[in-house]
């Protein structure tokens, strides 16, 4: 399984989770990712791990990814010479093009790649990238219904559909009201209606929509002392543009003191937020899967987010979750504080998302997948008979 970080984003928690869920149903699996000299990833993984340590330097991104590209490829070809595998797994651009770069030296273990979203760049060389990454591999899968309607219409392919899960052990409800107020004490949010969304700062996740959105729930619901929290971020892009809009704006909206943004935090710590906050929002405008929104339900979070093909899949506007169109704050602003407001709808959100996460288990997940590796193995078993 080869994911090109160990940062807690949602394609390596994904390749995590998988690779895990796996190694239970009696596959042997092991977990390959770059990482920064004294890195590991953001827990432990309960599979073998080959960490490939690279230090990418501040570059333009161009020069970036190839660098990492070149690492990843070097790192593979040394494990691939001592361990035989059946199939590799790439959850990502630079994974897929690392493990694509080593065909040149000979016979390969069949490929698959999960494409969890694509990337608007603008650059021609990371665009080529990137359509090397899903057009290389043997096989290509998705995690939801609309990108592989996407890749079918955007590459001609016809990709297999593979599913996310959430993990209940990590997200849950607080066990009681003594442990939320604990909780909620150590965290410095006593009195407030917190409003939590994780995945950082950047265009693609709605920022500055949430930040305008929260505005206007500090406007209609002044009462409860309203306080937004955005956490997590680790990721391969640099958005300190978008993080310096972000911070202007929130002090243009004279808020500044009222909203705050942790970074990457250790998993206790999120796991900790997920219990003591009120409302989740997830205003992304593009999402490959949006596993956050699972993570948030698990923890029975009312939860406001984009009505976009993605979450449609698995959220139910009214039941599940309160659905707003992308990029339009006053709808963001007044279902939070319709949430804030109505204690009979956060009764029925959450119970709409205990019924949405009783469905998505990693088990389930890893289940898919090996229906998706028979189906692939198959496929180069009798490619082979045809070549003989």
């Amino acid at each position: 399984m080869l994911t090109y970080s160990v940062k807690p984003r949602g394609g390596v928690v994904h390749a995590v989770e998988v690779a895990e869920a796996l190694a239970r149903r009696g596959h042997r699996v092991e977990l390959l990712a770059l990482a920064r000299g004294g890195e590991s990833f953001f827990r432990p993984p309960r599979v073998p791990v080959h960490l490939i340590e690279h230090d990418p330097t501040e570059v333009a991104l161009e020069t970036r990814v190839e660098g990492m590209i070149g690492a990843y490829a070097a790192g593979l070809r040394s494990l691939l010479a001592v361990r035989r595998f059946d199939l590799l797994h790439a959850q990502d651009c630079v994974s897929a093009n690392a493990a694509l770069k080593l065909r040149a030296d000979g016979p390969m273990p069949y490929l698959v790649r999960t494409v969890h979203h694509i990337d608007d760049f603008r650059s021609p060389s990371l665009v080529e990238c990137q359509e090397r990454s899903i057009l290389g591999p043997d096989r290509v899968l998705a995690v939801s219904p609309p990108w592989v309607r996407r890749l079918a219409e955007d590459f001609g392919l016809d990709a297999g559909l593979v599913r996310n899960g959430v993990d209940q052990h990590r997200f849950h409800p607080s066990a009681s009201s003594a442990d939320r107020r604990r909780d909620r004490a150590e965290a410095d949010l006593e009195g407030r209606l917190v409003v939590l969304a994780v995945g950082g700062i950047e265009p693609r996740k709605g920022s500055l929509t949430l930040l305008e959105g929260f505005a206007r729930l500090r406007h209609l619901a002044p009462e409860r002392q309203p306080l937004l929290i955005v956490a997590g971020g680790a990721t391969l892009f640099d958005y300190r543009d978008e993080a310096e809009r972000f911070a202007d704006r929130a002090r243009e909206l004279a808020i500044t003191e009222h909203v705050r943004v942790t970074g990457a935090l250790m998993p206790a710590e999120l796991e900790r937020l997920y219990r003591a906050a009120d409302i989740f929002a997830c205003p992304s405008i593009k999402e490959g899967f949006g596993l956050v929104a699972l993570e948030a339900l698990a923890a029975e979070l009312p939860l406001v987010a984009s009505d976009i093909d993605v979450f449609r899949t698995f959220l139910d506007h009214e039941h599940s979750a309160l659905l707003t169109p992308a990029g339009d704050p006053d709808a963001l602003g007044h279902a939070l504080a319709r949430i804030a407001r109505d204690g009979a709808l956060r009764r029925r959100l959450r119970a709409g998302g205990r019924s949405v996460v009783a469905a998505w288990s990693w088990d389930d997940a890893a289940a898919e997948h090996e229906r998706a590796y028979g189906i692939a193995l198959r496929a180069r078993g009798e490619r082979a008979e045809r070549v003989l």
